[in-house]
Parts: C-alpha cells; sequence; structure tokens
C-alpha cells in the first residue's frame, strides 16, 4: 500500500456495478486496465455502493491490492488521506458523478464511448492502452 503521506501523481478511484468488469452488471473497465494504472504507480481504490467487505474481497479475487474502498460519498475521505496531483473517479451513473465532482475529483463515465476514446483512460495507464473488449 502506498505511504499517504507521499503525494502520487493520481489517485483513481473506481465504481464497480456497470464499471468494472467484475461488477453486477458488468462494465467496460478490464481488471488489467485496474493492473495497468497500479503499476504505474498511482494510488488506486473503489468508492461503490457496495459494502466495503464486499468490495474488498471483489479486489482480492482479482488478486489486485487497492489503497481505499469505501462509499462513493466518501470521496473527499480519499482526497484528504492521500495527496495527489490529480483525483479521477471512473463510474457509470450521475450518482458516481454527483460525489466525484462534490470531493473535487474528475469523472470519467465509462457509458461515454468519447470517454472510453479519447485519450484520458491511456493517460491514466500511463500510456497502456485501454481494451474496452
Amino acid at each position: 500500500m502506498p505511504n499517504e503521506r507521499e503525494a502520487s501523481p493520481l489517485v483513481v478511484s473506481f465504481d464497480i456495478d456497470g464499471t468494472m468488469e467484475f461488477g453486477h452488471p458488468s462494465g467496460p473497465i478490464m481488471v488489467g486496465f485496474v493492473r495497468a494504472v497500479a503499476a504505474s504507480g498511482h494510488v488506486i481504490g473503489s468508492a461503490s455502493d457496495r459494502t466495503v467487505a464486499d468490495q474488498s474481497a471483489l479486489w482480492s479475487a482479482h488478486d489486485l491490492e487497492v489503497a481505499f474502498v469505501g462509499g462513493k460519498h466518501h470521496l473527499h475521505e480519499v482526497r484528504a488521506r492521500f495527496p495527489a496531483d490529480r483525483y479521477v473517479h471512473l463510474g457509470d451513473t450521475d450518482v458516481d458523478a454527483h460525489y466525484a465532482r462534490l470531493a473535487g475529483f474528475e469523472y470519467i463515465g465509462v457509458q461515454d464511448p468519447t470517454a472510453l476514446g479519447d485519450g484520458r483512460l491511456r493517460l491514466l495507464s500511463g500510456g497502456v492502452a485501454h481494451d474496452a473488449s
């Protein structure tokens, strides 16, 4: 887990249902993309409507260590806990967008085809292309 006192270039929060491939419903973000973001040295975690225990279990089942899990209405706490140059939340609903913006996160809506194709996801992963197939 990254040191909470050292600045990270990026903190990336993922919604689960409708966003991640293992969500219910499944979403367009693949586990490989999350791995690439983490491998680039960014802080990753999730902000979801699911319980903390459920989120932790899902990440663990996919062999991903995340720095934070919690409700999307707690994104302001993530921002306070992890100094970074940028804060980004990927989600699929207006609720995701609302809480992301309220906490000062950039919001990328994964159901918007332009969000997946305009290079923002490539930037997140340090140049690794996102494969939505």
